[in-house]
This record gives structure tokens, sequence and C-alpha cells, in this order.
């Protein structure tokens, strides 16, 4: 069976970053929680018809600012969760949290909770920054909600920070991995800072740095991560031996997943009776307002992926491993033959995007900095 994973979505944020394009709206007045779970326990089980047998193998619970629902409906909310979809025994369940006071003193709630992995957004430990980037914490906050993590029994979690900051230097961007380094995390998403359509930046862009100043920051942060035991295991993300996050290696290994809340997206794969493949992908109603109004109504697209678009499907997220994944993974996750991409495969190689050879789909060096282009030769 192809692993299950589920995403929930928590849209509220105290304020809206101008560099963010999520699905978060600024909360205004007391948030609706007890209505919003009780959506997307209904939400879930409109979706659990098409799962039976399977097991959950990891939850990830994201936003807008997810810390800020408390524990108790956390936990009122995963209690049900397991009696709609069975969870594996090792199951990995995440909330994405901010460092702000306010959110600190819930971490040993969240834990006992049954949350057992937490990914805090820092973005930056410099105070110009933070300021720059629209965020409401400072530094001292984000040292201290580390500290708490783990004081509060997470002995896995993962930091956020950004690189390519208006006006950030290469020395700049690595004072931040070495706080971030000293405070001990499992994990560390390191990722550039991009302008995206629908953002206050993309309104009034700011000064970034160049090209080459970002290229170069970039590889003197891997090579500081490294130093440290964190390996590159996907573009943006670094992490200890054996601590990868497994909700996200579901999603780049091509799995499947459900995705519950307002605007969560989902993949779900089934068979048909000539043991073909039939793969659709769903969109939820993305207005917070219009999902706690649908009355279970709540899925606004279902679209099954053609299989001429599979190649490409697998590849943009298979490809961002740096290892990439083993060639049979193709066939057991698509019902298609690995062997119709061979002439592609073979171009790439000759231009030395991917690695050569029959028993692994991976990037080059070179081809996963240029990934964009290398993902054309699927299309």
């Amino acid at each position: 069976m192809i692993p299950l994973s589920l995403y929930v979505h928590v849209p509220w944020c105290v304020r809206k970053c101008p560099y963010c394009d999520f699905n978060s709206h600024q909360q205004h007045g007391e948030l609706p929680e007890a209505d919003y779970v009780t959506a997307l326990l209904e939400d879930l089980r409109n979706d659990s018809h098409s799962i039976q047998g399977r097991h959950l193998q990891s939850i990830f619970i994201g936003g807008g600012t997810p810390s800020l629902f408390s524990a108790a409906s956390y936990e009122h909310l995963l209690t049900q969760i397991r009696q709609i979809v069975p969870f594996a025994a090792d199951i990995e369940i995440t909330l994405e949290a901010n460092p702000g006071t306010f959110e600190q003193e819930k971490f040993s709630a969240y834990r006992k909770a049954g949350i057992n992995r937490l990914s805090i957004g820092i973005q930056s430990f410099d105070a110009a920054n933070l300021q720059k980037l629209g965020r409401i914490h400072g530094r001292d906050e984000a040292l201290r909600a580390a500290e708490i993590a783990r004081t509060a029994g997470f002995d896995n979690f993962n930091l956020d920070l950004m690189f390519g900051l208006p006006g950030q230097s290469i020395e700049q961007a690595l004072a931040d991995l070495h706080t971030a380094l000293a405070c001990q995390p499992t994990h560390l998403s390191w990722y550039q800072l991009t302008i995206e359509p629908n953002t206050e930046f993309f309104r009034r862009p700011p000064a970034l740095p160049a090209d080459d100043t970002i290229a170069d920051m970039q590889q003197a942060g891997i090579d500081l991560l490294e130093q440290h035991g964190f390996s590159r295991y996907e573009i943006s993300a670094y992490s200890q031996s054996g601590k990868q996050s497994r909700h996200n290696l579901n999603y780049w290994q091509f799995g499947d997943y459900l995705g519950v809340g307002a605007g969560a997206h989902g993949k779900l794969t089934t068979a048909t009776a000539d043991l073909a493949f039939n793969i659709t992908r769903t969109r939820k109603t993305r207005m917070p307002q219009h999902y706690l109004a649908a009355q279970g109504n709540f899925t606004v697209e279902s679209k099954a992926v053609p299989v001429n678009e599979l190649p490409l499907e697998f590849m943009m997220n298979a490809l961002r491993l740096c290892e990439g994944v083993d060639a049979t993974l193709y066939s057991q996750r698509t019902g298609q033959s690995l062997a119709t991409l061979m002439p592609a495969l073979q171009n790439l190689q000759h231009k030395q995007l991917m690695q050569a050879g029959q028993d692994r789909l991976a990037p080059t060096a070179l081809g996963l900095r240029f990934l964009n282009e290398l993902l054309l030769e699927f299309m």
C-alpha cells in the first residue's frame, strides 16, 4: 500500500507577513476554535471512505499559526482522528509553532496531547532582519522557544530559517545558522526568500542580495551544516541522521495524503479493477468563513491526474531529494512503466543533470541547482 499522511491546515495568524503566500488570515477577535475543530473532523470523515485499510504514517498541522489553538483542542482533534483513521505505531505528529511568548506556554501541553515534533518558525535571529520580514518575535523569544521545546520533551524539532534576505550578507546568514545550531535542533529548514505573487513584497519588492551572493551564501551554509552533522537531504532541508521529516518525505516520494482545513490539498491513489492507478488531487474551500459554513461540502475541486502528466508530477517531487529515489518507485507510485521515460532520462544524464545508472532516479549537484530546467524534460 502507498503510505498515507494527513495535513491539517489552521488558517489564522496574528499578523500576515509581507513575504507569505500561504492561505493565512490575520485574526480579528476570538478564534472559532471549537467550531473549526468540529469542521476538520467532519471534513476528515467525508474523505475517509477512500482509504480503508490504511494507517496514518504522519500528521502535519500547518498554517497560518497552528500554535494559536489550545493543547486541549489538539488533544480532542487527535483522539477523534485516531477513531476515524488508525495511527501507525510510530506515527510522526508535527505542529508548526511561532516563538511568541503566548505560544511558548503551551509547548508542554502540546507534547502531552500527543504531538511529538515541533517546527518553529524563526526565519532569522537578527533583529533588523526580523523587522524587515514583519515578524512579531525577537531574538530572545526565538532562543527561548527552542529551549522550552527541549524542556517540554521534544527531542525532535525543526527550526525554520531563511536566507537571501533584504541587505543580508553571507556573514549574517552564517551567524543565523551558528545560532540555530546552538539551539540543538534535530532538523533545519533553511530556504531562500523568494518574492511570490499576491504578497506585500511582490507589490513593493525589497532589494535582495545579488544572485551570485545568494549562491555563495547557500554553499557556505551547506558546508557549515555538514560540518555540524546536518546532511542536506532535500533542496532546503537538513537533518541529523535519522531525523528527516517523515511527513515531507512522503510528499517527495509521491505518497498519498489527505488534506483537511481551509484551502488544504490532498492526493489519493486508488486501483481500478484492471489494477490501473487513479490518482486524484483535491482542494478544500479556501476562506475560513466559507469552510466553517460549508455544511459538509468542503471539497471545491477533485481532479484526476492525467496519465501524460504523471512523469512531471512524480519527478517534481522525487527530484527535490538530493539522493533521489529508487527507480522502482516510479512504477509503484504511478502504475506506469519507467521504460517510457528512458529517452528523457538518457538526455538528462548526457547533460549531467541526472545521475547515470538505472537503479536510482536522482539529480546531480548541477541538476539540483537547476531543477526547473531539468523538469522541463518531463513536460
